[in-house]
């Protein structure tokens, strides 16, 4: 088996410290090749990245505009948020419009990822719930879609266990997932994911391709192909949804509205969607490393392959080579894309 190449490196005292190896696939909507670095056809488990595809069902039956559901609650269906009250609210709101409320969600809870909304819920003595989850907008988006499917006359029996794969709504929801890929997830490895839904290891070529078609809508059916345009539009509208305070995902797309849409994964997975260019783009990296590497990875991509204005540029530079500071403040070395990246994407 072939070594992926490295695509980060972590620098301390002018010396690398550190490499961070793994994979890049680029694909237009008809699967042709752009760039592939490293094993794209080994399949990976997608994690939350693809939560936009699985999101396409709710906008594709008609729930989204029935229950008029806006930009901000359709971004949150997409996102893997911090729990601020924010997040939280508007998880809450999207529930309530179908009679739901936060109990109805078998996500789990979590303490919020952004610790100063920790720090306030611990300060009032609160406990999180479920709604405090990071996938609580997906799941509050499965459970408008359950409307759709079900109508809303004992919805709460019908969506008990909607995490199994054999529901009728997760069964919609991977019908999109494959349908977008084009992979045969019946086949396919299948897992259980943070959140408790099923998760398909999909070839990251496969992945690219979907985001392709999401960027572009070939290749989809025209419902889906609409659904993905109005997710993309509400994200580009409200990036906070997406993920938060201080999170590279509002970061990008609050600078570059529908020019990128991005979704990081767990384990180092990165997909997005290039609409200017038709492109899809999915990274994975060896090590799993998500907040750091995969990151300055997709920083770097968007910067060689995106339009970009002088401050957008100058985000993007300080994203894929970035000071790493200690404790007191001291810049102490830099995480940057490598030179066989910036020279693939060149």
């Amino acid at each position: 088996m072939s070594v992926n190449p490295v695509l980060v490196e972590a620098l301390r005292g002018g010396a690398v410290e550190s490499m961070h190896r793994g994979s890049v696939a680029i694909v237009d909507a008809d699967g042709r090749s752009v760039l592939a670095l490293g094993d794209v056809s080994r399949a990976v488990f997608p994690r939350s990245a693809v939560k936009l595809l699985q999101a396409l069902p709710l906008v594709a039956s008609g729930a989204a505009d029935a229950l008029k559901l806006s930009d901000e609650e359709l971004a949150l269906a997409c996102a893997s948020h911090n729990g601020e009250p924010a997040h939280v609210a508007t998880a809450r709101g999207m529930l309530a419009k179908v009679g739901l409320d936060g109990d109805a969600l078998e996500c789990g809870a979590h303490w919020p990822g952004l610790d100063t909304a920790a720090r306030e819920l611990a300060a009032h003595g609160q406990a999180p719930e479920a709604l405090h989850n990071n996938c609580s907008g997906k799941h509050a988006g499965f459970l408008c879609l359950a409307c759709a499917i079900h109508g809303r006359e004992g919805l709460r029996g019908f969506t008990r266990g909607y995490v199994e794969p054999g529901h009728a709504l997760m069964r919609e929801v991977t019908a999109a997932l494959q349908a977008a890929t084009g992979a045969n997830l019946a086949q396919a490895p299948v897992g259980i994911d943070g959140c408790s839904i099923p998760t398909y290891a999909i070839p990251l070529e496969r992945l690219a391709l979907a985001f392709a078609r999401v960027a572009t809508g070939h290749g989809l059916s025209t419902e889906h192909a609409r659904a993905a345009q109005r997710l993309r539009q509400a994200i580009a509208r409200a990036p906070f949804m997406v993920a938060g305070t201080g999170r590279f995902d509002t970061r990008v797309m609050q600078a570059l509205g529908e020019r990128v849409c991005c979704k990081v994964g767990a384990e180092g997975v990165y997909c997005a969607a290039l609409p200017e260019r038709g492109l899809g783009v999915a990274i994975k990296m060896d090590d799993g490393n998500t907040a750091r590497a995969a990151e300055v990875v997709m920083a770097a991509v968007i910067e060689a392959l995106v339009r970009l204005d002088t401050d957008a540029a100058a985000l993007l530079r300080g994203l894929s080579d970035l000071g790493l500071r200690n404790w007191r403040g001291t810049e102490v070395g830099r995480l940057r894309a490598s030179k066989e990246l910036r020279a693939a994407l060149a």
